[in-house]
């Protein structure tokens, strides 16, 4: 019985072994399999190159330099990896002369770690020229890695810095929303180069590999292509902005050069720094010197430059007042002054304009004319008019966090500072002043409808890859302001061309232009000052912002050219010349035509 009992158990053991055998060798197959494929078949993406920005003539604005970056294998900072780890140092110091030594441990300490397998990035970017004679001798390395790396470059530098805007490493947070940026490192961080940058930066491809036990590869098994060099080709005029710009030295301000279907030929914000300077990361003493300047050069004043508008606003608001509560051929008696309750609200010229009408009151500016007027049509119709044409709302240009602007009204102000609403301010609203507040493109399309009667949507970008945009353009007057808008324009080419005209003695363009002068206080003046301080006689901080915003030519509006001045005093005396070379250029480059 005993010998029947061991051999018993002696053969369920063989035939437990038997199963189990059969399982792992048969049943198991496919699990294995897939587990050694995963083992040994590594799948790795393929980083996208960044499309090129050219300009409408389809010259480069923004490139791709072409280099590599250097990355070196985890780990060896370990103890047992020392020797190798400083060998590889010194050999690549050696072959590359322009690397710092100290600035790449720094770099790999931060990075390395246990968890960390990857190849670690020490240096971002070497240029093709200086990489080619030592890159064979790098690539044999098995603890370095040489990874095509293009750098964006600008090759106008500062030109059009604030429209075109710049690329910059990505931090935590624009990796956390965009997965791709992990891989590519870069991302538009201002400008055209934000706006569009999910199309300018494609999209990763991939490229599955069968490697060794030495992580050597062995087999190509798919490879797919990144989708990538997406061009983006703008409406801007690299040549025009150049020549804007060497008018602009030493100047803060802004210039806005638009079709009148909304094709944005040059949008320059000043002062403008270099955009090359932001594509490795500025240094620190250049950041505190660009951030503290009162001059703010950071801020793209086209779309995040807010100021009051001045005497511009006078054409829509004359607009408002005669399809309202106004003749056409209303007249007010100007005496350099007009008494309400216990202010006086004065006009800016002391002898008075005496029996004005509307044409002439936007022909030389008239305060007291857009005063009284205010008080017979109201905070309401006035605030709503020019809501409708435009202003305190986005134009819907195609940059990054657009400004809205303010138009005051009483509802307004009740809900920002819950305080109640003062003729006063009715009053201070009606010469684009108070808490009027502007930025220079709404103005630019503002100037647009007063040419054309239509309100056009501003855009930069002319093509996304193949893809024309098109003008979109709205009919927003009503039949009535229709009929009375050639007034309004008949107005502005008498502020051009007339011997009173407030921009007339400072212009010298060869075509015939309308618009509109506009000179906005910074300071207020005490209610007790009988004579004003003339413009520059005072601290260059508290002098008025010019403005002038012009279309052309005048029988065959084709033009918005704008102009804003920071502490430039009066609009015309200090965009007057500006503008006229600008319309020159537009005829000599044969944009416009006679």
């Amino acid at each position: 019985m005993k010998i029947k009992f061991i051999l018993s158990v002696f053969f369920l053991l063989w035939i437990t072994l038997i199963v189990r055998v059969f399982m792992l060798a048969v049943e198991s197959h496919s699990y294995y399999d897939k587990l050694s494929q995963s083992n040994t078949i590594k799948t790795e993406k393929l980083a996208p190159v960044r499309g090129e920005i050219s300009d409408n003539k389809n010259r480069p604005i923004a490139i791709n330099k072409l280099g590599f970056k250097v990355q070196l294998k985890p780990h060896l900072t370990l103890k047992k990896n020392a020797d190798i780890y400083e060998e590889e140092l010194d050999n690549l110091v050696s072959l590359l002369p322009s690397l710092d030594k100290e600035e790449i441990k720094k770099i790999y300490k931060k990075q390395d770690s246990y968890y960390n397998h990857d190849f670690i990035d020490v240096v971002d970017f070497i240029s093709y020229n200086e990489m080619m004679p030592v890159y064979t001798k790098l690539n044999l390395r098995e603890n370095v890695k040489i990874v095509s790396a293009p750098k964006r470059f600008y090759p106008y530098g500062n030109i059009a810095a604030h429209s075109i805007g710049y690329v910059s490493r990505a931090n935590s947070k624009d990796i956390q929303d965009d997965d791709l940026l992990k891989l590519i490192g870069y991302v538009g961080k201002s400008g055209i180069e934000r706006y569009y940058n999910t199309y300018l930066q494609g999209e990763s491809g991939s490229k599955t590999v069968k490697v060794n036990a030495n992580n050597q590869v062995i087999q190509q098994i798919s490879y797919e292509k990144a989708q990538e060099d997406r061009k983006l080709t703008l409406n801007i005029d690299i040549e025009l902005q150049k020549y804007i710009s060497s008018m602009f030295h030493n100047k803060a301000g802004a210039v806005v050069v638009m079709d009148v279907e909304g094709r944005v030929l040059s949008a320059s914000s000043f002062p403008e720094y270099d955009l090359n300077t932001f594509v490795n990361g500025v240094s620190h003493k250049m950041w505190k010197k660009l951030s503290t300047s009162l001059d703010k050069p950071f801020t793209n004043k086209i779309t995040h430059g807010l100021y009051p508008p001045g005497s511009t606003i006078k054409t829509g608001l004359g607009l408002v007042y005669i399809t309202n509560d106004i003749s056409p051929y209303w007249t007010v008696d100007c005496r350099a002054s007009m008494p309400l309750g216990k202010r006086v609200f004065r006009c800016w010229k002391q002898a008075g304009h005496r029996t004005t009408g509307i044409k002439k009151a936007i022909r030389e500016s008239c305060d007291d004319y857009f005063y009284k007027g205010s008080l017979l049509v109201g905070i309401k119709k006035m605030s709503d008019g020019l809501k409708r044409y435009g202003l305190g709302k986005k134009t819907g240009i195609d940059l990054p966090n657009e400004f809205i602007g303010t138009v005051p009204s009483r509802e307004w102000k009740r809900k920002k500072f819950n305080r109640p609403w003062y003729i006063g301010e009715t009053v201070n609203t009606s010469i684009g002043q108070g808490d009027f507040l502007v930025t220079p493109i709404q103005m630019a399309q503002f100037t647009a409808l007063m040419a054309t009667s239509k309100l056009p949507t501003p855009f930069v970008a002319k093509k996304v890859g193949n893809h024309e945009i098109k003008p979109i353009i709205q009919d927003i007057l009503n039949e009535d302001e229709l009929k009375k808008l050639p007034i309004i324009q008949r107005a502005m080419y008498e502020v051009c061309n007339y011997p009173k005209g407030t921009a007339t003695q400072y212009l010298s363009s060869k075509i015939k232009i309308a618009g509109k002068t506009g000179t906005a206080q910074v300071v207020g003046i005490l209610q007790d000052i009988e004579e004003r301080e003339l413009e520059h006689e005072m601290e260059y901080y508290t002098r008025s912002h010019a403005w002038f915003t012009t279309y052309g030519p005048y029988k065959d509006p084709q033009y918005v050219v704008m102009v804003m001045v920071e502490h430039g005093g009066h609009g015309g005396a200090a965009a007057g010349k500006i503008v006229s070379n600008i319309y020159n250029k537009l005829l000599e480059m044969g944009y416009i035509k006679r």
